[in-house]
């Protein structure tokens, strides 16, 4: 079985002259980031590896998420493949990764991370919402065998606000 974990970058500000690449988070990014890495922590699964875009809002939510799970940052790497907005280039890397990998986390942007989730999962999602977390696993020991599988959950930020 594989499992593969979409976590949507926090909430970026646009109060910056700067290119799309460095944008930075703002403060809800940053809180709604520890609350969502926070839940998800509590189930305490075991991650094999994580990858995030290079871009600074979805490293910087990556960076939550490391710190939180106390994950070793020697086994994160950064793939430009994930800074993808169609979800094409997603779907090849998570194809591409290595089969020794059984449970993988990737931070990324929309409308990809939406996009893959309901062409992958069983479930539709309208919009996965920053910092949104999107958890799918697939009946298959090999990733580039990847197809429909099952959303096992999500959490969003806002249901852990009410």
């Amino acid at each position: 079985m594989k499992t593969l974990i979409l976590v949507r970058h926090g909430k970026s500000s646009w109060e910056y002259s700067v290119d799309d690449k460095d944008r930075p988070l703002n403060e809800r990014g940053i809180n709604d980031g520890h609350l969502v890495s926070s839940a998800f922590h509590s189930r305490d699964m075991g991650i094999d590896a994580i990858f995030s875009s290079p871009a600074s809002r979805a490293l910087h939510t990556c960076l939550i998420f490391l710190r939180q799970l106390d994950f070793p940052f020697a086994k994160f790497e950064l793939s430009e493949m994930l800074y993808d907005f169609s979800g094409d280039d997603v779907l090849e890397f998570v194809q591409g990764l290595d089969d020794n990998l059984k449970t993988v986390m990737i931070f990324g942007h929309n409308h990809a991370f939406t996009h893959i989730a309901n062409s992958l999962g069983n479930s539709y999602i309208d919009n996965v919402p920053t910092s949104g977390l999107v958890h799918l696993e697939f009946q298959t020991d090999q990733w580039a065998s990847v197809e429909k599988g099952i959303t096992v959950q999500t959490i969003f930020p806002k249901d852990l606000k009410e």
